[in-house]
């Protein structure tokens, strides 16, 4: 690896980002050409240090010379659609790293606090043959849940003063974590709420990608969305305690990551789950592509844009307009 292949590594990210001409012939390529790395998701509420965790984590991975791709998930500016906070600032000490490649992505106010490009960006880094890929999520609550689709392995990252929440937020973030981290365990209260997470998960209340998932939400209930049985399996969940800006616990951290990678390798039932994922996947792709393709022929074929512009001074009734299009052939 050459920081000269991060460059270009980062124009191609770009030009498929922006959906430029010649994107998709790119990604064809590419996903032919992965490697299987495996994909770290860190999510959680904000405030948690996730941005901190990370950066521990790719310096313990550089200590076992293995290469690092991070992609940041950032919320977008209203105005140009960018990533506004820019989380590679919190890991700049691995800036001039040639085994580290760190991405900011927006997330354009995509549902589940994920990019809409994340997906292809994990193709691409994959290809480029990372040994292991991270991806930090929009710090946003519940709807962090579309990360399950994303990622091998799901951290939710909290923090002490989450106990006071974490009734609301256990239908979301604690549905979906293969490990949950406790961070600034320094904090009044990190025993406690670690102690309070451990009874959630005894008692059943969590579902992680161990258990099955029947709180309803959309996102990842496998039966409404997937049409496939929910992925049950047995196994704890871990609760671990962090001090990420001391570096405490992250080697503890990682070994449960690698623990739970190990797992889902024995699991039959992993499998069939991935199968599920990936054909919502595909149609949620297909959906987004035929949705640009309209908006680009609303904007661009005459007989379409007469009747846009009639609905917009409301000369026309807009089911009426709509009849007309969907009628087209």
């Amino acid at each position: 690896m050459a920081m000269k292949n991060f460059r270009e590594l980062s124009k191609t990210l770009s030009r498929i980002e922006n959906r430029e001409e010649g994107s998709l012939a790119l990604l064809k390529k590419f996903y032919a050409e992965r490697k299987g790395a495996s994909v770290l998701g860190i999510t959680g509420l904000p405030g948690a240090g996730k941005s901190t965790l990370v950066d521990q984590l790719i310096h313990l991975l550089r200590g076992q010379k293995k290469t690092v791709g991070v992609i940041a998930i950032d919320p977008s500016s209203p105005f140009t659609g960018g990533a506004l906070l820019g989380d590679r600032v919190r890991m700049q000490r691995h800036a001039t790293d040639e085994g580290v490649f760190i991405r900011s992505l927006g997330s354009r106010g995509a549902h589940g606090g994920l990019s809409r490009a994340t997906h292809d960006a994990l193709v691409c880094l994959d290809a480029f043959g990372f040994d292991q890929i991270i991806v930090e999520t929009v710090g946003v609550g519940q709807t962090e849940l579309d990360i399950m689709g994303l990622a091998t392995t799901t951290v939710v990252v909290l923090v002490p003063e989450s106990g006071d929440t974490i009734q609301t937020i256990k239908a979301g973030l604690t549905e979906i974590a293969d490990i949950f981290v406790v961070n600034k365990a320094d904090r009044e209260g990190a025993h406690s709420l670690q102690q309070m997470l451990q009874a959630m998960i005894t008692m059943g209340t969590t579902g992680g990608r161990g258990r099955t998932m029947d709180h309803g939400l959309g996102t990842i209930d496998h039966e409404k969305i997937m049409n496939d049985e929910p992925w049950t399996r047995g196994g704890d969940i871990p609760v671990l305690l962090t001090e990420a800006n001391k570096c405490i616990g992250i080697a503890e951290l990682w070994k449960s990551v690698l623990e739970h990678q190990t797992h889902l390798k024995n699991e039959p039932a992993h499998k069939q789950h991935q199968t599920a994922i990936r054909r919502k996947q595909f149609v949620e792709f297909c959906g987004e592509a035929f949705k640009e393709k309209i908006q680009k022929e609303l904007e661009t074929k005459k007989e379409w844009k007469t009747l846009v512009e009639k609905v917009a001074a409301d000369k026309l009734n807009p089911y009426e307009a709509l009849e007309k299009i969907l009628s087209c052939k």
